[in-house]
């Protein structure tokens, strides 16, 4: 019997058509959602599988979440394949022994049967607005150990024949503080699984059994080809970079991401040797998250278009020490382990940047910030003022860094004020670009952002994550570090400084203002190389004052003109001195009303 041969134009429509069945996923959950982390903030990832429940097509969605399918998937197959029946949906969780990432994260997965057989899979992700355990939200970061992080989910037939497994979701409703936010969201990732799988089964059809399974297995290939094809391109070797978490609580230590890529022909190991031990604090990344980074960050770096499948994956090796941060033993607690999978895309790219100069930028924001305002109203009913805070890049050897988005590895947007407001017993005080911020260069970092919340009821407590105050966000080819983080408490006339993360829940009362204030994006190039007229265009729009112009960049502004001869000059005397280096910190801090004096004492380089 002849072999059947797959041809370019059908490989290239059929792997369309199962990114948009993937894209169609992510629409269901975004038009179904409940809560404003799903929905508004976009906090969730859809995935199609093949049979053997290989990653076949992702939706554009979270890339923190990604490159955790297939950790998930073959977890689900190998321990349920065999109890997999038509009209099952699983949900699942667990860090440990199931595939998940933190507990918010419920995956809902539902086998596709197609004549009896296991013919493909729909799978979502979503991160739940509240889990229970000790803090609101699930992201406690003073959390010592999983079992006080809330609900643990094995995998578990959410639906059996179609029918909901009423015991389940009563168990969630009981374990939530938030029981309608999250059984709707959980119905909208459901209400995604069962939508995709008709649009899967319609597109199966149209090949037929063996046709199909011959298409998938040669979108893996031509994803593998692409990807070593680009890496072989690369010079061999062995490149290492170091990049800090801050710490955690009132006197923070430096927790250490250091990372190996080793380039051999056409394969990259991301090795994670050298990296701090796990901690008893809830930032731990189980080996899910760290895969997800590591192929992110490579993915980034390389720039190529290729199916959004799991055959790229076979030319990317990850080492990660059992013990470690990024691989913890059970029962480490991880629910605020986003924070470390920004550090790790900082540090992979910071390697890429030796090797693609003038293609990597310098370091984003450091990740998303999460506050987490919680309490009850006058009538005893719960309220979860939360979502996370994007963003800036970094300046690159193209363009400053881009600001008031999301960076590269979470593809996530901020909660509309409107949302908060409405739906929360919050008033947002202030939203904004913060002046003189970001780190200088040729290219500048991209501004830091503010949002001010100020409690309109009786009381609450503020749970926070945040990052990249003492060690800020770097600078590459001479462009100058980015702005420190900083989280304020504003009580009547009093003005508290919190640590970037607080090791327990900071308690407001009615009218407290809680400000937090992003790290601004790292410089790129030599900030005395910087046109003048960008600086210039920075000053008419507010972003720097006059004196950040002179004695940052060397440019004098007159009567809203470039002095040319007194900037020439000016940039000179900066040149010999080398006194500007510091200078932005200085200014940055005079605008946001902070002792540049108390920040200086924690700066570490």
């Amino acid at each position: 019997m002849a072999k059947l041969s797959i041809d370019p134009i059908t490989l290239e429509i059929v792997q369309n058509a199962l990114s948009s069945i993937a894209d169609e996923l992510a629409l269901v959950i975004m038009r179904a959602a409940y809560s404003n982390i799903v929905r508004d903030s976009m906090d969730y990832s859809t995935a199609v599988c093949d049979f053997s429940g290989k990653t076949i097509a992702q939706g554009l969605t979270n890339p923190v979440h990604l490159g955790s399918f297939p950790h998930a998937m073959k977890n689900l197959v190998y321990q349920q394949r065999d109890n997999m029946n038509k009209g099952d949906v699983f949900i699942f969780n667990d860090p440990y022994g199931s595939g998940g990432m933190h507990l918010p994260d419920f995956y809902i997965i539902k086998p596709i049967f197609i004549n009896g057989a296991i013919e493909g899979y729909t799978a979502t992700l979503a991160h739940q607005t509240d889990v229970g355990g000790i803090a609101p939200g699930g992201m406690g970061v003073f959390s010592k150990e999983i079992y006080q992080e809330g609900l643990r989910l094995p995998i578990l037939k959410l639906y059996e024949n179609d029918e909901p497994n009423k015991a389940i979701f009563e168990i969630i409703q009981k374990n939530t503080r938030m029981p309608k936010s999250v059984l709707g969201d959980i119905k909208s990732q459901v209400a995604a699984c069962y939508t995709g799988e008709k649009a899967f089964i319609e597109l199966f059809e149209m090949y037929g059994r063996k046709k199909f399974r011959m298409i998938s297995e040669e979108i893996h290939n031509y994803a593998e080809r692409i990807i070593r094809n680009n890496i072989s391109r690369l010079p061999n070797g062995t490149y290492k970079f170091e990049d800090y978490l801050d710490g955690l609580g009132e006197n923070p230590e430096p927790i250490k991401f250091a990372v190996n890529l080793n380039i051999k022909k056409d394969n990259i190991t991301v090795d994670w040797t050298g990296t701090s031990p796990q901690v008893k604090a809830a930032i731990n990344g189980p080996l899910p998250t760290t895969h997800a980074m590591s192929y992110l960050g490579v993915r980034c770096a390389l720039a190529v278009k290729m199916p959004n499948c799991e055959g790229y994956m076979r030319a990317i090796s990850v080492k990660a020490p059992k013990g470690s941060i990024v691989n913890p033993n059970e029962p480490a607690a991880c629910g605020a382990r986003g924070i470390i999978c920004f550090r790790m895309f900082d540090t992979i790219l910071g390697a890429f940047s030796k090797i693609l100069p003038d293609r990597i930028p310098a370091a984003n924001e450091g990740g998303s910030s999460a506050p987490h305002i919680s309490g009850r109203d006058k009538n005893n009913k719960p309220f979860l003022a939360s979502g996370g805070l994007m963003g800036c890049w970094g300046g690159s050897s193209f363009s400053d860094g881009f600001e008031g988005i999301s960076n590269p590895a979470a593809n996530l947007s901020n909660t509309p004020i409107e949302v908060l407001e409405s739906q929360q017993p919050v008033q947002i005080t202030k939203y904004a670009f913060v002046k003189n911020s970001g780190g200088p260069g040729k290219n500048r970092g991209g501004m830091a952002l503010v949002r001010g919340y100020r409690l309109l009821e009786t009381e609450a407590e503020l749970v926070m994550r945040s990052d990249r105050r003492s060690i800020t966000p770097y600078g590459l080819k001479g462009g100058l570090p980015g702005t420190p983080s900083w989280n304020i408490i504003r009580s009547g006339n009093k003005k508290i400084l919190l640590p970037v993360c607080p090791m327990s829940a900071i308690k407001m009362v009615q009218n407290d203002e809680f400000i937090h204030i992003q790290a601004g994006g790292g410089g790129f190039g030599n900030p005395l190389q910087r046109n003048p007229k960008k600086v210039l265009n920075d000053f008419l729009n507010d972003l720097i004052d006059k004196d950040y112009a002179e004695q940052v960049y060397g440019v004098i502004i007159s009567k809203n003109k470039v002095d040319k001869n007194e900037t020439i000059l000016k940039r000179k005397i900066l040149k010999k001195n080398n006194n500007y280096k510091f200078s932005h910190f200085k200014l940055f801090h005079k605008s946001i009303g902070i002792s540049y004096e108390n920040w200086i004492k924690s700066y570490r380089t």
